[in-house]
């Protein structure tokens, strides 16, 4: 980025540009926080609870290939149900509000950037602001489909794996309703946190900390070090899911590698 100063305005000005940003933010945040808080009730069970029962689409999907591919989960047991009980009396009212707001800053979130883009674009000069401009746009699609991957693909398999895994045929496993959305969100928001890293990778490029040269260098590294990173987003222990988490992350280090400068 530029050392280009936006002509007319002092530090308390872009300060007072910086709060008006940020207050829009937060207005765009309540917005959409009313209309999820609204609309949560009626897409809980089917989205955010689907995953829970044999009907998600997933587990039918792969219910239809197991039996052909070797290396597949068994998916074929039709009959797959968690039961989430609630053990505290105001989980499901703070569930309500938490899940709330995460869908909120999600449906948001390309608001967010563009007052960012809004707030950084006098910094640029005119050949800069096309290349910021495709990174953040480009970031945010990268969001959405991190988010994607791991709705229904990470926590899919995870807690599918885990409801399923049992130490003790004497021992019933009942998922209280905490855990199950802390884990359901972690997920979710971990990946598309994670597919951020091609964008990271390219700021980093410019301000002259990150090289083409060194990622090529510690590629090997790089490699072992993603395959812990999916370890410890899915801790499953099977070589399916392992992979399912691995494959992505290695590509966006490849893509990184593409977006950034020698």
């Amino acid at each position: 980025m530029s050392e280009k100063i936006e002509n007319g305005l002092s530090f308390w000005d872009h300060l007072e540009v910086l709060r008006w940003s940020l207050l829009r933010i937060v207005i765009a945040l309540i917005i959409c926080l009313v209309g999820t808080f609204i609309a949560m009730p009626y897409i809980f069970d089917d989205f955010v609870l689907g995953p829970t029962t044999s009907d998600f689409f997933l587990y039918r999907w792969m219910s239809s290939i197991s039996d052909k591919i070797p290396f597949f989960p068994d998916f074929a047991v039709n009959d797959f149900n968690v039961e989430i009980i609630n053990i505290n009396v105001a989980s499901q009212f703070l569930t309500h509000i938490s899940t709330s707001f995460w869908f909120a800053l999600v449906i948001a979130f390309p608001y967010v950037i563009y007052e960012v883009w809004r707030f950084v674009k006098p910094a640029l000069f005119p050949n800069e602001e096309k290349n910021v401009g495709i990174a953040f746009l480009s970031g945010t699609l990268m969001f959405y489909v991190g988010c994607l991957v791991g709705y229904v693909l990470v926590f899919p398999f995870t807690f599918r794996f885990l409801t399923e895994y049992t130490i003790s045929s004497n021992i019933v496993n009942q998922i209280s309703l905490n855990s199950y959305i802390s884990n359901f969100l972690m997920l979710v928001f971990i990946m598309g946190v994670v597919f951020e890293m091609p964008l990271l990778a390219w700021l980093l490029s410019k301000l002259g900390v990150l090289k083409k040269s060194f990622l090529k260098k510690y590629r090997r590294h790089a490699i072992v070090v993603l395959m812990v990173i999916a370890a410890v987003i899915t801790p499953s222990g099977d070589p399916f899911t392992l992979m399912l988490v691995f494959i992505p992350l290695f590509l966006l280090y490849l893509i990184s590698i593409a977006v950034v400068k020698d």
